[in-house]
């Protein structure tokens, strides 16, 4: 067997760990299996444990790498400390967090909306990955090396009023990404990815239409995103190919007007 391709030593994530929150399904489990696919050993993170058991055995099955699967909701603070004992534990290490757990709940409209919807959508999408960058890049930053990515929404750059808590959230996220990146370096590196509208879960809902060939058409690719068409931004972003790239906006969201 030859060496290794440009490409492949460029991406290499070999003797790394990634964490990966909400890693069950949709863009997190296409980032998971990417990131295993390179070499990483990974832990899998979402509520549903069971969820992270199926993606844990599927990395092991399609890669041969590790896997951690671990229950534990992002947007309760005190449940944080145990998600990265446990990797560390594990793994004694972790080189690369994507924090993309998230959501974003429909409400009836803003009069109606309940303080406790808003609250639930500012503790997963923005306490939690605050609480989980700063308990993991600490320890990176001791280790001399880390890499945080933060998969963000360009709804957080184009508000709406269907997803206000969302874009709010988002955005802090987004401001986030740039203080942690100052304070975490230059160790480690701290960059966001600006995501647009992907065929996950959350898009189920929408009108067939909508998630057809051409069902976008305000968008400069006129349609939505698979979520293997993240995969390339986030190794970029894990990998040493974004060695001089930090507290970085990347927007992956097919041309979003």
């Amino acid at each position: 067997m030859g060496a290794p391709g440009f490409a492949d030593a460029l991406f290499d994530l070999s003797g790394r760990v990634a964490l990966v929150t909400g890693g069950s399904r949709g863009l997190g489990r296409a980032m998971t299996l990417a990131l295993a696919r390179c070499g990483a050993d990974v832990v899998v993170a979402s509520r549903r444990l069971e969820a992270c058991e199926a993606v844990a055995q599927e990395v092991r099955d399609a890669t041969g790498r590790e896997a951690l699967a671990y229950g534990c909701n992002v947007g309760h603070w005190d449940e944080l400390d145990g998600l990265v004992d446990a990797a560390y534990e594990r793994f004694g290490r972790v080189d690369v967090l994507v924090n993309n757990a998230g959501k974003s709940p429909l409400y009836p409209s803003l009069l109606e909306l309940e303080e406790g919807l808003w609250d639930a959508v500012f503790n997963l999408n923005l306490k939690g990955p605050f609480r989980l960058s700063v308990l993991v890049g600490t320890r990176m930053k001791a280790a001399g090396t880390g890499s945080i990515v933060n998969i963000s929404t360009s709804g957080a750059l184009r508000p709406d009023p269907a997803f206000v808590p969302y874009a709010a959230a988002k955005a802090g996220l987004n401001n986030i990404t740039e203080a942690l990146a100052k304070a975490l370096g230059p160790e480690v590196r701290v960059n966001c990815i600006s995501a647009g509208p992907f065929d996950t879960d959350v898009t189920k809902a929408w009108d067939p239409a909508m998630r057809a060939p051409g069902g976008l058409p305000g968008f400069a690719l006129g349609r939505i995103g698979d979520p293997d068409e993240i995969v390339g931004a986030a190794l970029y972003f894990a990998s040493d190919a974004s060695s001089f790239t930090t507290g970085a906006l990347l927007r992956v969201d097919g041309g979003m007007p």
